[in-house]
């Protein structure tokens, strides 16, 4: 094989090789929003599961649920629990609000995201109503009352990885949301409620 061919050869195979691995990196981004969906449906990553209706047992084990609120700095909205925190049972079906309220100039568009920690009892926080992942449209000034409807179910207490477990801490961060998607910024998000100072402590 002479070397004009040889050249050619190794030309298309490079280019081959580039393909791929671009082709591979696209599968992997196309594949992210299934990958987070798979993970808020079975309750992994500290992700709650998301349910239809509530089909447990009321159990007399205290469990107590801390609200933390968040805002990312691109979104000029405050964004407040209307309670720091709420004990209730295993199993009891529980429904709070959070306020938001848009302190800019101009109308703006937000989507919440949410989690709960410890991460390991994402499998066992359900909510039957949630305002995350929708978008909210406020005016400026205006305000809106977003409620959230949730229950813990009792095989928490029957897991020894879990059985430990007294408090959780239920956070929601708001984005500027663009197309149904949150838009984050690469700042850290600021936290605007003293309820998520206590997050970190929130591990037992």
């Amino acid at each position: 094989m002479d070397k004009s061919n040889l050249k050619r050869r190794h030309t298309r195979v490079a280019a081959a090789s580039l393909l791929g691995a671009a082709a591979m990196m696209g599968g992997a981004f196309a594949l992210v929003p299934y990958y987070d969906a798979f993970c808020r449906a079975i309750g992994i990553g500290g992700d709650p599961q998301i349910v239809a209706e509530n089909a447990t047992q009321i159990i007399d084990r205290p469990i107590t649920v801390r609200f933390d609120s968040n805002t990312d700095p691109q979104l000029p909205w405050k964004f407040t629990p209307s309670q720091p925190s709420i004990t209730t049972k295993l199993g009891e079906t529980v429904t709070v609000h959070y306020k938001a309220t848009n302190m800019g100039t101009e109308t703006t568009v937000g989507t919440a995201t949410f989690n709960v920690t410890p991460d390991k009892t994402g499998q066992y926080f359900n909510k039957i109503e949630c305002f995350c992942f929708q978008e909210q449209i406020l005016a400026p000034g205006e305000s809106a009352e977003l409620g959230v409807t949730f229950y813990v179910d009792p095989a928490l207490a029957s897991d020894g990885h879990t059985e430990e477990v007294k408090t959780i801490t239920l956070s929601y961060t708001f984005f500027r949301s663009k197309d149904g998607f949150p838009v984050e910024d690469s700042a850290a998000t600021k936290t605007v409620t003293p309820a998520s100072s206590e997050a970190g402590g929130a591990t037992n």
